[in-house]
Order: C-alpha cells, then sequence, then structure tokens
C-alpha cells in the first residue's frame, strides 16, 4: 500500500492537485492553468510533468475527477445515473487503460427532464455529504455554474449555466472584450448588473446596452466588466427563480472570490446562503474514494 496518493480536480480551465497521506491528511496543494482545454491530447504526459513536479514516484496511485473524463479527456468515462447515490462513486472509479494506478471519478447524466451532466461537482457533492449531510439546493459556481439539488445522498436534479465560460469569451473576444479590460472592481457596477437582470430581458440585448451605453458616454468604461458579470450571474438567478425554487437556504459551494460574489447575488434576490469549505469537501470526498476504491486495489 502507497504511504500517499494524489487527488486532481481536472477542470475545464484550471487544475488543482492535492497530496494527500493514507491517513487523509493533505500535505500539500498545487494549482494550474493545465485544465483540459490546455493540456488536451497530452494527458499522460501532463501527468507525468506534475509528479516530478511534486517530486513523487510515478507508480504514485492518483484519483482524478472533471473533464479528464470527458469525450475531450483522457479517457472517456460513462456517466451514472442519478438513481445512484453519491456514495456509490468509490466502487464506479474507472482505470486508465494501459496506465497503472490511475483512475477516473465517474460524472452524473440527468436525463428526466432537462437533459444535463456533470463532471467534478460530483466529488465535491459527495464530499458535502460526507461532511454535513444536508438536503436542499447547493450553487456551485464556476466555469460551468451548477444548480444542484440534494435529497438524502442522491442528485435530485440539477441546471447548469454556462456563466464562466460566457464571462472569460466576452473578456477575450467580441466587441465587449476591450470594455472588459479596463474594468476594475466595482461593487456598485455589479450591483447595478444584477438590477439589470431582473428586468429579464433578453440577454443577447441587455448585452449590447452595456456597449451602447460606454460608447454613448453614458458608463464609463471601467465599470463594463462588473456590471456585465452582474448581468450573467444575475440571469442565473432569474431563471432559478423562475422555476419551482423552493424556499430554504442555499448553500455555496466554490472558490472564496466566486462564492463571495454569488452571497451577493442571492442577497439582492431576497436569498440566504450559507458557505461551505470547497477544499475541505473535495478532500473529504478523495479519502472516501481513496478507502473505498483505491487502498485495496494499489
Amino acid at each position: 500500500m502507497s504511504d500517499v496518493y494524489l487527488g486532481i480536480d481536472w477542470g475545464t480551465t484550471n487544475r488543482r492537485a492535492y497530496l494527500m497521506s493514507a491517513s487523509g491528511t493533505c500535505l500539500r496543494v498545487l494549482e494550474d492553468g493545465g485544465g483540459m482545454q490546455a493540456e488536451r491530447g497530452r494527458f499522460a504526459q501532463s501527468l507525468a510533468e506534475l509528479l516530478q513536479r511534486l517530486d513523487l514516484d510515478p507508480a504514485t496511485p492518483v484519483i482524478m475527477s472533471g473533464m479528464v473524463g470527458s469525450a475531450q479527456g483522457w479517457q472517456e468515462v460513462a456517466y451514472l445515473d442519478p438513481g445512484q447515490p453519491l456514495t456509490a462513486l468509490a466502487r464506479q472509479l474507472v482505470p486508465i487503460q494501459g496506465e497503472a494506478r490511475r483512475w477516473i471519478v465517474p460524472g452524473f447524466c440527468q436525463r428526466a427532464g432537462s437533459i444535463d451532466v456533470m463532471r467534478g461537482e460530483e466529488t465535491q457533492l459527495l464530499g458535502l455529504q460526507l461532511r454535513e449531510a444536508c438536503d436542499g439546493w447547493v450553487i456551485l459556481p464556476g466555469t460551468h455554474s451548477k444548480w444542484v439539488y440534494l435529497e438524502g445522498g442522491y442528485l435530485g436534479r440539477w441546471s447548469t449555466f454556462m456563466t464562466g465560460e460566457w464571462f472569460s469569451l466576452f473578456g477575450q473576444y467580441g466587441t465587449l472584450a476591450a470594455l472588459m479590460a479596463a474594468g476594475a472592481d466595482d461593487a456598485a457596477s455589479f450591483a447595478d448588473g444584477l438590477a439589470m437582470a431582473r428586468k429579464r430581458e433578453p440577454l443577447s440585448h441587455a448585452l449590447f446596452t452595456v456597449r451602447a451605453a460606454v460608447v454613448s458616454q453614458s458608463l464609463p468604461a471601467a465599470s463594463a466588466r462588473d456590471l456585465i458579470s452582474g448581468l450573467l450571474i444575475g440571469a442565473e438567478f432569474c431563471a432559478m427563480e423562475d422555476s419551482d425554487l423552493p424556499p430554504g437556504t442555499l448553500r455555496l459551494l466554490g472558490s472564496p472570490a466566486l462564492t463571495a460574489r454569488y452571497a451577493e447575488a442571492a442577497q439582492a434576490f431576497g436569498l440566504q446562503v450559507a458557505s461551505a469549505d470547497a477544499q475541505a469537501c473535495y478532500l473529504a470526498a478523495l479519502h472516501q474514494l481513496y478507502l473505498e476504491g483505491v487502498r485495496y486495489a494499489v
């Protein structure tokens, strides 16, 4: 049995690696921009380089979650059905073909009602259940923001929003990019964006009005970035507010910067929120996956 193992949250944009002791202590965290989009086609080489950076034996067991298991990832892994509980993940780890001591955590696919999928968030949610055993709505902000309803350790239903991806694309390409590059932290503009979203105008039109306001000198260019952020995040809340969102406390599970933004948005929409420690949840899930799915296989 190995004395250590490595857990990797391999997302679309970023990658976070956690060096863990066999007893469940996190020894080191490394975060970089080596997400799926950057490492596509060279996952094995990228992992080897990561192990070398961490000065780890190439035979170190590795548990990977996220987009590494997608069709664009290292090896496509079939989705689980939400009829299986989150705790089933440990027994469903998929070994990488031709690679020893490498496993991928499967995601989930929702086919009833609105079709939706997740890869990576299920591991965080497993950790949340291990730490809190909570029911109700959980928001996981990120490149693809997810609203997930938990029921008794199962994924009841969820909805995904491409909020982070859109914000990144608007900041790099098109007529909004130059405006967003001039932006600075502006809480008032973020709040204005949330208010714009609540008008429920078509999003493509509302985004153009931001550009029009800047070019007509009705809005400082420095305000555009946070205004667009508020508009995009606010559109999520409007969509969920218009659905069957039941009353109760929303849990936020994500990076401190993003959860702060979503907490502000929730307050603007009159919703109660509580934040969970995303890293602690992920580490709890990793150790459960190691104990039940990996330990006796190494």
